[in-house]
């Protein structure tokens, strides 16, 4: 995994400061660089994944979409349901699970209680791709590691909370 340059100063917080000297506080320089730094540190987590799981030729997508399935009761969903849960388009669903086909870890067979939809099966190969590829994540500590178990809780409630307003997900209370 290439590691990234290291900057000598924090463009964010910079970007932040001169935000606010030509848009004043009213604008909301903060707000604005914690956004930019959780689209930051996305990218930086998605780039980390997909480095760790590239020795099992997946990229983070496909790894969630194994998961999900190998999740499941019986190792299989409704093409449907992988789009759902995963948040992505249908069409981005689709052209994940064709991938993961043709490399052997899904099958995509007739659903049999709904004669026009298919199902994702995760395959003996893919539950195997996500083991290997489950431990190498938590070896490197998921790229949280800096932060203690209680900044993690916390990080995600906070997380969680804009979600939650965006109308992502239901309220936790509301479960």
């Amino acid at each position: 995994m290439k590691t990234p340059r290291t900057l000598a100063f924090d463009p964010i917080r910079r970007a932040a400061v001169l935000w606010e000297r030509t848009w004043g506080r009213a604008s909301a320089p903060q707000s604005m660089a914690t956004a930019t730094s959780v689209m930051r540190v996305q990218q930086l987590l998605l780039a980390d994944f997909d480095g760790l799981l590239a020795e099992v030729d997946l990229t983070f997508a496909r790894f969630e979409a194994l998961v999900l399935l190998t999740f499941s009761r019986e190792g299989r969903q409704p093409m449907s349901i992988v789009g759902e849960r995963l948040m992505v388009h249908p069409t981005s669903a689709t052209s994940l699970v064709r991938r993961l086909e043709a490399q052997g870890y899904v099958e995509r067979i007739p659903n049999p209680d709904d004669g026009r939809g298919t199902l994702a099966v995760i395959t003996p190969a893919g539950r195997a791709a996500v083991e290997k590829g489950m431990q190498r994540l938590v070896d490197a500590g998921f790229g949280v590691s800096a932060l203690t178990g209680a900044e993690r809780v916390e990080l995600f409630r906070l997380l969680e909370k804009i979600r939650v307003g965006h109308g992502d997900v239901a309220s936790p209370q509301d479960a």
